[in-house]
This record gives structure tokens, sequence and C-alpha cells, in this order.
């Protein structure tokens, strides 16, 4: 299950947010937006916290004000994800955190302001080894792009990002990430294909406001997946209006099912039907709770009946088939135990987690070998 994806990627030039390496060859990294208020800085460090255990690569927290910037400072000597913060308007903003060590910058130049405004972030990014990430959205055009195409179009979104893209070319700084979103999915996919053509950057994807925790997901699913497809994306954010916590997992599991990054357990699972001799459905709910710190890369099939499960079992790392009057337990492939319905759970996730420790030991004796 852990085959190479089909997918080429898009070659980009690769940049790094802290420590964290976006485009050119690195893994396509996920990360979310803390919804807390800035300035309430324990609890915006505990939903960081969160992001990151659930596996966030990246954090944008939103910085408003000046007080906000400052008490960025204070959280990002919390934390340990890199941070990216949001800055509109005030180009002081953006040069106290670049003091505070912010890891990632997003503005867009065209509201910074005077082009001496826009030189003295630029100067301050580069003195600072700071990246800068062109944000643009289809909600908040400028008015004189907005009067010319007469709504939100992909040409309307890619003239923005070129025209904020200049005033960085023309100050020679070459790491920045660009976005160009839109709630449409036919606009955005459109206009990342476009922008992707002509910029040799990394591209940050993302449907903005797209929705609740279900609809959010599919039409980011259907919208990233397109251009994941097409071998386009260094890094996601996956918009929902939901804790964002939910925003990394449908990210990795959007990935997972291209196969372009293995992290946490992949699940196989039926849709349950009158067949199946456990109940499906509730044990993976209950295994997908229960297993959600584990990071490890891992194949699990859990099929209820010996239809489809055999087959499915032999291709996973652990594979649970339903049986009468036991359920049988695959290992790589082969059988190894019968499990009965009264305690299924808690044996497998107890299966599982030896298994995932296996691997780690595995793992951390290939590393010890190379150093």
């Amino acid at each position: 299950m852990h085959a190479q994806s089909p997918i080429k990627r898009r070659k980009s030039r690769q940049i790094h947010v802290g420590s964290v390496a976006v485009g050119g060859d690195a893994p396509i990294s996920v990360q979310s937006m803390t919804n807390t208020d800035t300035l309430d800085v324990d609890a915006t460090v505990a939903q960081i916290e969160r992001l990151e255990t659930a596996g966030a690569d990246i954090v944008r927290v939103s910085v408003p004000t000046m007080d906000a910037a400052e008490t960025f400072g204070r959280i990002k000597q919390r934390v340990n994800v890199p941070l990216v913060a949001d800055i509109h308007f005030d180009y002081k903003i953006a040069l106290r955190v670049a003091e505070l060590g912010v890891d990632c910058l997003r503005i867009n130049p065209g509201n910074i302001g005077r082009e001496d405004r826009v030189q003295a972030v630029v100067s301050a990014a580069r003195d600072n080894g700071i990246p800068i990430r062109i944000g643009v959205n289809a909600g908040s055009l400028e008015k004189d792009l907005q009067k010319k195409y007469g709504e939100p179009t992909p040409a309307a979104l890619v003239e923005s990002a070129l025209r904020h893209i200049d005033h960085l070319e023309r100050l020679d700084f070459p790491d920045f990430k660009v976005s160009v979103k839109a709630s449409d999915v036919f606009m955005a996919v459109a206009a990342y294909r476009e922008l992707a053509s002509r910029i040799e950057q990394p591209l940050h994807l993302g449907i903005t406001e797209a929705g609740g925790l279900r609809a959010g997901t599919v039409k980011s699913s259907i919208g990233l997946g397109m251009l994941l497809m097409d071998g386009i994306g260094d890094t996601i954010r996956v918009s929902l209006a939901a804790d964002p916590v939910e925003e990394i997992k449908v990210g990795f599991d959007m990935l997972k099912s291209l196969k372009l990054r293995a992290k946490g357990i992949n699940f196989i699972a039926c849709p349950s039907c009158s067949r199946q001799n456990f109940d499906v459905i509730g044990t993976m709910n209950e295994l997908e709770m229960r297993l959600e710190d584990v990071m490890t890369p891992l194949d699990v099939s859990v099929i209820g009946c010996v239809v489809n499960g055999p087959g499915e079992a032999k291709e996973t790392d652990i594979g649970l088939t339903g049986g009468d009057p036991a359920n049988l337990v695959y290992i790589d492939g082969k059988p190894a135990s019968k499990l009965r319905n009264d305690h299924l759970v808690d044996d497998l996730e107890r299966l599982i987690r030896d298994k995932v420790r296996e691997k780690e030991i595995a793992q951390e004796d290939v590393i010890a070998r190379q150093s």
C-alpha cells in the first residue's frame, strides 16, 4: 500500500518556513490557522499544540495589531511548530514580528502601501531569512481589477498575484510562495493552473471559505485533488468552518489517498452490509479516535466478511477479516490469530500499537546504522 505515487510533481523553487522545506522535492506540507484571539496567549498556544499533535507542519496566526505582534512573540517562544504571521496594511507589524522570530510573513505587497514600506518589509525578511507568502483571494481583489473584470475570475486572480510578485521581483527577493484562493472550485483550479505555468515559486493551495466540515471537505477534496493530481501544490490548507484540527486530519487524508504523504494510519474499511460479522462502523469510529496519536505510517484493513477481507488483508500491515465464530487477523499479509467480538477493539488496538512500535524500532535501527 506504500507504493510510490504516480503523480509527477511540478518543479518549484524550495524555500524554508522555519525547519519545514516547502517546494522542490520536499513533502507537501499541511497547515492550518488558529481561530483564537491572538491576544490570549494561553488559548492560542494550546490550540497550536493541538494542531501540532494532529500533525500540522506549519500554523498561521493572525496578527492584526501591534499588541498582537507583541503577544505573537510570546506565543512563538512557547511552541515548536513553525509559525506564519498573517498581516495586512500595517507594515510596522511585519517589521516587529520579523524581530520576534516569525518563520514566514503572509502579506500582500499591494496593501502594505508605498514602495519604501514594501522595501522595508522585504529587507527585514531578507536579513532574517524569512520567506513571504503572497495571498490572493477572490473576495478581496483590488478595486481596479474588480472594475476591469466585473467580477472575480481566474484571470483576475492571476493578474493580482503577478502584480504582487512584481513588487518582490523588483527588490530581487525570490523566496516567496503564492496562493490564489477562491470559494469556487473551477475558478481556483483554473487560476492555480495558469499561475503554475508562469512562476517557479512554490504554491500554497486552498479552496477558501469552503464551508462546514462535510461540505467543505468535499469541495476541498475535489478542488485540491484536481490540482494535486496535476502535480501542482507544495503546501495545503483545507479551509473549514470547523475545529482547525479537522483541517489537518482532512489534509493528511487527502495526501495519503494520493500517496503523496505517508503519515499515521491508512485505514481501508468496508462500508458494512448484512454480511458483516462484527460492527464495522462502530469498530472504525473507535479505532480512529483511539489511534489519532499514531504518526508512524501503517496500513490497516478492517473488513466485515470473507468476501473481500482476505484479499485486502494480504496487502496491508494488519488486516481484520470478519468470520464466524471468530474474526481472522492477518499480519504482514499472513494469517496470525483470531479475535472474538467481545474485546475486538481492545485486542486490535493492541496489535496495531505493537506493529507501530516494531516499525519505529526498525526505523531507529536504520538511523543508528547510518549515523
